[in-house]
């Protein structure tokens, strides 16, 4: 109880400081550990082509970044990749900088995996598993027996806040309602984030035409309605059809695996914001705005 009180009261003074001071502090950071990974998924803009090209941070690094991003007005921290569970550095795991975000006062910790090795014990706050269709559609996408070893891993998993998250592009979108259902009747998962594909340098052809698009997010915001285990939004899910709303994607910084820090998402620097399918970009705006439906989506996954 006394914890959830001083995030509210921390939450409440950014958000004052944000809409009244203008202050641009980010309220959450995603961190990557480094760009090591055990999968070449055809969509992948970070996975290194060369093994010169590998990049992995050490325990003293992540702390000068997690540190420098608190004092920035960051509380919540996703650990990304490549792979975080690859991540070592001696006899310390990626579990040990869940705990070191925790030591240095971040109220939440968040990790990505694509699930291709155990997993358990995790001592993340929340656990999202990338998870892009059932069987066929997974596996033409992350490669052969892709799903087979995620479903076994996950299976082996005893984490209680464990969650899928699909990113729809031009190869999967079929599968979204099926996805959805696998979702709900799996014992392990609680629920299911979809976004999707933003046409990064070299990944443009998996981005999903315009029309279809509109069409999936029609399709997920009525099994929404209906009482599908979506974490995205109703009205989230249906901002993404029109990019024009204003973003406020400076609410999470990022920190890139060569450790260069970002206020926004590369995307903006590249110019391709109007064709994001970050799920996210649109729940941002709903929290700017307290849009209760998004605080209510938030403090679901997040507990």
């Amino acid at each position: 109880m006394f914890k959830r009180m001083a995030q509210d009261f921390y939450f409440l003074r950014w958000y004052a400081a944000a809409r009244l001071l203008g202050r641009r502090n980010p309220l959450q950071t995603v961190l990557a550990i480094g760009n090591a990974c055990n999968l070449k998924c055809k969509h992948c803009a970070v996975y290194p082509r060369k093994p010169e090209d590998t990049l992995k941070k050490d325990y003293q690094t992540v702390r000068r970044e997690l540190e420098t991003c608190y004092k920035m007005g960051s509380r919540f921290v996703d650990f990304e990749g490549g792979e975080p569970f690859l991540w070592r550095d001696g006899e310390r795991t990626v579990n040990d900088l869940f705990d070191l975000a925790k030591e240095i006062g971040f109220y939440s910790t968040t990790v990505t995996t694509n699930a291709q090795i155990p997993f358990d014990p995790c001592r993340s706050d929340l656990v999202w598993v990338s998870l892009d269709g059932v069987g066929k559609y997974h596996d033409l996408i992350r490669g052969p027996g892709a799903f087979d070893r995620l479903e076994k891993n996950v299976a082996l998993s005893t984490h209680p806040n464990l969650n899928a998250n699909m990113v729809i592009n031009r190869y999967n979108w079929e599968a979204v309602e099926e996805t959805v259902r696998y979702v709900a009747d799996h014992p392990k998962f609680r629920l299911l984030a979809v976004s999707f594909h933003t046409p990064y340098p070299g990944t443009e052809e998996m981005t999903l035409d315009w029309e279809t698009r509109c069409k999936v997010i029609d399709r997920s915001a009525d099994l929404h309605k209906k009482g599908a285990p979506l974490m995205n939004t109703r009205s989230g899910l249906l901002r993404l059809k029109d990019m024009s709303f204003k973003k406020q994607c400076w609410i999470s910084n990022f920190v890139l695996p060569d450790g260069t820090f970002e206020k926004k998402c590369g995307g903006d620097k590249l110019g391709i914001c109007d064709r994001c399918g970050f799920g996210m970009t649109a729940e941002m705006v709903g929290l700017w705005n307290l849009n209760p439906e998004t605080i209510r989506a938030g403090l679901k996954v997040r507990t």
